[in-house]
């Protein structure tokens, strides 16, 4: 069982275990994306890009994130939905081979004036490479159970 919202402090860090993103992994989410942007799928062309060479789809990115969050366990049967992303920014590309982290700090955990079953969980989210450069960060916010009463 995952944390309730009342379990959650703020100040509160979480830092994820890495995840590395692999040529694979850049092949499947154009498969099921659609986004054949030569960016992610064109070598060639990719290497006379200012990036100089394929880089990683930041939506991919994001939702490596979202599972590296859930493979914390913290919210395993609590979540109930995830309720935004917010100021979203994308600050550098992450290539094949790199490896990301999630660190999550609690910035918010407040229960439902109206459904005391539940509430906000809000965290601010960084998600870096292996060299401790910010790739993507901003703010999540999901709906949590509260601790049955």
């Amino acid at each position: 069982m995952g944390r309730y919202l009342e379990d959650f402090q703020v100040g509160e860090v979480f830092q994820s275990q890495g995840r590395t993103i692999t040529d694979a992994d850049l092949m499947q989410f154009t498969g099921f994306s659609w986004d054949t942007n030569p960016l992610h799928t064109d070598e060639e062309f990719a290497k006379a890009s200012r990036f100089g060479g394929r880089i990683a789809h930041g939506a991919l990115t994001l939702s490596c994130a979202t599972g590296l969050l859930a493979r914390s366990g913290w919210f395993d049967q609590t979540v109930i939905a995830f309720l935004s992303i917010d100021k979203w920014q994308f600050t550098a590309a992450v290539v094949p081979g790199d490896t990301i982290r999630l660190t999550a700090t609690t910035v918010a955990a407040e229960a439902s004036k109206t459904k005391p079953d539940r509430g906000a969980w809000k965290a601010e989210i960084r998600i870096t490479n292996q060299h401790g450069v910010t790739v993507q960060q901003g703010f999540f916010t999901m709906m949590m159970h509260t601790r049955p009463r």
